[in-house]
């Protein structure tokens, strides 16, 4: 069988493309050297992602350049209409009629293109055998991006990468030094038990939102969501820790805000109020895969976890929403409130603590 050039690259070497944005640009490069005349191509792939529903990239011919339009799923930042952003793209670049094919099933990825006039007969069967070729690779970029996703939402960026790079065994880990964030809310118990538990989850997602968004504005990652609770941490990647820090303290200072929006909304439907404890720590803990034989969990282990989640249980008795320990508050130049020395239970030695001057 004699295969054009455009399918032999298809066949032979697509799926080798870093992403979706590479096999476009390639695919409308091989397709303009096979003769078909192109201005402007789009591709749009499903995604699993909390957020987004669709993502699209859009070539131009004249340049080569990828760019890439977003479609939020309903409950994301926005809503979304039906997908054409794609198709409206095209028309507005070129101002032609724009070809679609789905590469594989029904549902499966959209190509669109659109040329400097009307396709011909042969060209629109030039741009369908290549749909149908691609329907492969797109099926391999789309299992990969699918595996990335899933990653990224269940263990945070950095977690994703680590788990991607390392074999799939227990005994693999390195120890780090960060700015640990642990934080939970206070008085859950009773809240769940007086609450519907529709409600207790929408008080439990807003909560989490608060948190959790003002780590990642700041830089940080999310490792774990425990209950009610928030263990998350601010890698030290410089020689001094003081950049990991002050970003653990502005998040921390971004999150009583959040929280205090939030009990604003939510007195004025007649919600209960919802409190938090924080505390912040510098140490180093061991980053990595633990558990049995064949099930494994990627998390952070040490004293430095140990020490973070005792001091946030001195939140409540000291009257503070946000407390920092000696060892973060000493690589700071942050204001700090100086609370004393105390003990932590199941913690050998005393700990310098501070507090946030009050808002």
């Amino acid at each position: 069988m004699q295969l054009s050039p455009t399918l032999a690259w298809l066949l032979d070497a697509a799926s080798d493309c870093r992403g979706a944005d590479r096999l476009l640009a390639e695919l409308g490069a091989h397709l303009a050297a096979d003769g078909v005349p192109l201005a402007a191509g789009a591709l749009t792939l499903e995604v699993p992602h909390p957020l987004i529903a669709k993502r699209t990239w859009l070539w131009r011919a004249d340049s080569g350049q990828v760019i890439e339009a977003l479609g939020f799923a309903p409950g994301g930042l926005a809503p979304d209409p039906p997908n054409d952003a794609g198709r409206r793209w095209l028309r507005d670049s070129a101002g032609g009629e724009v070809h679609e094919d789905v590469a594989g099933r029904s549902d499966g990825p959209l190509l669109g293109w659109i040329g400097p006039r009307p396709f011909t007969a042969d060209e629109i069967e030039q741009l369908r055998q290549a749909a149908r070729f691609a329907a492969t690779p797109l099926a391999v970029l789309a299992a990969r991006a699918t595996l990335r996703a899933t990653l990224d939402a269940y263990l945070g960026k950095r977690s994703a990468e680590r788990v991607l790079a390392a074999p799939l065994r227990r005994d693999l880990g390195e120890t780090i030094r960060a700015a640990l964030l642990y934080a939970d809310l206070r008085n859950f118990t009773s809240l769940s038990e007086t609450t519907a538990p529709a409600d207790v989850i929408a008080a439990l997602d807003a909560w989490f939102d608060r948190i959790a968004g003002a780590v990642h504005a700041f830089g940080g990652e999310v490792l774990k969501f425990i209950g009610d609770g928030v263990l998350a941490i601010f890698p030290v990647l410089e020689a001094s820790p003081r950049r990991a820090c002050d970003a653990a303290l502005r998040a921390a200072s971004a999150a009583e805000a959040g929280m205090a929006y939030l009990n604003k909304e939510r007195r004025e439907q007649g919600l209960p109020h919802l409190s938090f404890g924080a505390a912040l720590h510098l140490g180093e803990m061991l980053w990595g895969n633990i558990g049995a034989a064949n099930r494994l969990d990627f998390t952070a282990i040490g004293p430095a976890v140990n020490l973070v989640s005792r001091l946030e249980g001195l939140c409540k008795p000291l009257g503070r929403t946000v407390l920092v320990s000696g060892a973060l508050a000493a690589e700071t130049e942050m204001p700090l409130v100086a609370l004393g020395t105390h003990e932590l239970r199941g913690i050998a030695a005393p700990c310098k603590v501070f507090a946030l001057p009050d808002q």
